[in-house]
């Protein structure tokens, strides 16, 4: 197998279905390697996308924990705002993967990339490989942008999307998860610094709009990426009986969440079937073991959960805040 030539002291077996994978023996000081490996796993990461470290022998979540601190560096791991679904958090910094239906996939996106600071570095690591399908599978930014329709990524780089989240207390993550309180002063503050438009309907429940670019410059290499959640966070991506259900209880416009145009025209079904469909063309995939560490640019590189059964242990660490070049101004936040 080809292996890389950046960073030469990591021997990395390339292949075209498969994230970048660096074996290694398992060390004595799991966070102490991950302190002195940081620069060259960053190095093929910069290089590949993401890098699956195998071998390392991960054992619980306090071992993780110190092995993505080093990792981060000295901006340190991020708190996770605006979330979409729940997490159970392990320390600071450290979360379980979102809470999502064992039998549903989550399909690519990149973290957070509805928010105007988002991680550039995402991490991984198992400590419980699944039974069957779980995998982290990964795909490049920059081939699925080259791949889709022109006239519909320069709608999208024309008009940037739009995300509609309409919070309740019963799916998706609370005000408290998503904001980090539920006092509506607070809320409100961080809505108008963040660029979100913010309605508190007469239930007291809160609905939220953003628009984003949907292609930003990679912050180190200045090359487009098709960077959003459209496709994933959109009604059409859903189950079509979880979907009819969600629209029977909350109507149309009180779903959840759902994504549109920028100019907020709805998106059509056969859209984000292109986009799910091109996506799973560029995908690499590899099963998870337990013990493995997985280190994703989170700008150049759209991550998804596959399907499992039995149990899955994965810990998420984000790293490396960054504000991609936005050519598309988000919108003014306001209260209505």
């Amino acid at each position: 197998m080809p292996s890389s030539s950046l960073a030469a002291p990591l021997d990395v077996t390339l292949r075209p279905d498969r994230p970048a994978t660096l074996d290694v023996d398992p060390p004595d000081d799991v966070p102490r390697w991950a302190a002195e490996c940081r620069e060259a796993l960053r190095a093929q990461v910069a290089e590949h996308g993401a890098l699956l470290v195998r071998g390392l022998g991960l054992r619980d979540a306090d071992q993780v924990g110190a092995a993505f601190a080093r990792l981060a560096g000295g901006s340190g791991l991020m708190a996770e705002r605006e979330a979409f679904a729940p997490r159970e958090a392990h320390a600071e910094g450290l979360y379980s993967s979102t809470a999502w239906p064992a039998n549903q996939p989550m399909c690519m996106h990149h973290e957070l990339s509805y928010r105007l600071e988002v991680p550039g570095l995402m991490l991984f690591a198992c400590l419980t490989a699944p039974g069957q399908g779980g995998a982290t599978a990964v795909a490049d930014a920059e081939q699925v942008l080259r791949a889709l329709p022109t006239g519909l990524t320069e709608r999208f780089e024309r008009e940037g999307w739009l995300l509609t989240r309409s919070y309740n207390d019963e799916i998706g993550a609370s005000l408290a998860e998503s904001f980090g309180t539920d006092d509506r002063a607070e809320i409100e503050r961080y809505c108008r610094a963040h660029a979100i438009d913010f309605t508190w309907r007469p239930d007291g429940s809160l609905r939220t709009e953003q628009r984003r670019s949907a292609v930003v410059r990679h912050p180190l290499t200045g090359r487009r990426c098709w960077f959003n959640q459209i496709a994933f966070l959109n009604e059409w991506t859903l189950a079509p009986e979880v979907r009819e259900y969600l629209v029977d209880e909350y109507g149309e416009d009180g779903l959840p969440f759902n994504t549109r145009y920028g100019d907020g025209s709805p998106i059509g079904e056969d859209v984000v079937q292109v986009l799910n469909g091109t996506y799973e063309e560029h995908t690499r995939r590899e099963p998870w073991q337990a013990g493995d560490l997985l280190l994703v640019d989170n700008i150049r590189t759209a991550h998804s959960r596959e399907p499992y059964t039995g149990d899955r242990q994965v810990l998420v660490g984000m790293a490396e805040p960054r504000r991609p070049a936005d050519d598309c101004p988000a919108v003014e936040a306001s209260e209505r």
